[in-house]
């Protein structure tokens, strides 16, 4: 067996002080795979966007171990690339300029920086946008200039959450394409945390279903459908039936206390 690209085990969060603690997470177990794509789902308030933080790096755990290739993680790291909902791009940049950005962070030369960007610009169907700035762009372009940013550095591992929330349902459907385009071309760990069940199924290998109070793993479904993904999945039978059992388990674990 082969190190799992992420493991979480046992793994803790609180929040607030002594007198006015709040349990976010309860011995949390999760394995990912290298090349799984794996989404996170459950009932607002069930930690998985605090999850995806820790695993990130930008927040800090209790208890329990938390691993990438067998190493702990102790911060944030070019290893994984994170998108959120906003897309939190530069002004004052074009959208080829954000995505240099990051990588003069990452240490690349001001060449190397031009030529990864502009591949990565491409690569999420932009070429022609590459001068533009962020506010000559649609949602939908801003989060693939976000997208481009945080693959140009090939991490290993992809951290989104709610990526495509803000976007109308065309643009989103088109970004789920896009998405599930280059992750079956590039292949890496794709850890994704959406409130949209149907695009779970869509997107995913394995979807995670979160309880509340306190946050903890309820149910894992495994998505047995053909690769690669098309949007005439969603009328099958298959993919249906797979939708109502993580809405049924979304359900159960909204009305999960700690009596639980």
């Amino acid at each position: 067996m082969s190190e799992p690209k992420l493991k979480l085990q046992s793994l803790n969060k609180w929040y607030g002080s002594k007198k006015n603690r709040m349990h976010a997470l309860s011995d949390i177990d999760l394995e990912l795979a290298d090349n799984e794509f794996v989404s996170l789902v459950g009932a607002s308030g069930c930690g998985k966007s605090t999850l995806l933080s820790i695993v990130a790096g930008l927040q800090g755990f209790d208890d329990g171990v938390l691993l990438t290739d067998g190493a702990p993680i102790v911060g944030p790291g070019l290893d994984r690339g994170v998108v959120f909902q906003s897309y939190t791009l530069l002004p004052w940049l074009t959208a080829q300029q954000n995505v240099e950005f990051a990588l003069s962070a990452a240490g690349l030369t001001g060449a190397e920086c031009r030529d990864v960007a502009r591949h990565h610009i491409e690569l999420v169907k932009l070429g022609r946008f590459a001068d533009s700035f962020p506010s000559e762009l649609s949602g939908g372009m801003k989060q693939r200039v976000a997208i481009a940013r945080a693959l140009s550095y090939r991490p290993k591992m992809l951290l989104m959450d709610e990526p495509f929330g803000a976007l109308d349902a065309l643009t989103r459907h088109q970004m789920q394409e896009l998405l599930t385009q280059i992750w079956e071309e590039h292949r890496l760990t794709v850890l994704f945390v959406t409130h949209d069940v149907e695009e779970a199924v869509y997107l995913s290998d394995r979807i995670v279903a979160m309880s509340i109070n306190p946050g903890r793993i309820n149910a894992t479904f495994h998505v047995g459908l053909a690769r690669p993904r098309h949007q005439d999945m969603i009328a099958t039978p298959d993919f249906i039936a797979l939708q109502k059992d993580v809405l049924a388990a979304i359900r159960a674990g909204s009305q999960q206390d700690d009596g639980h």
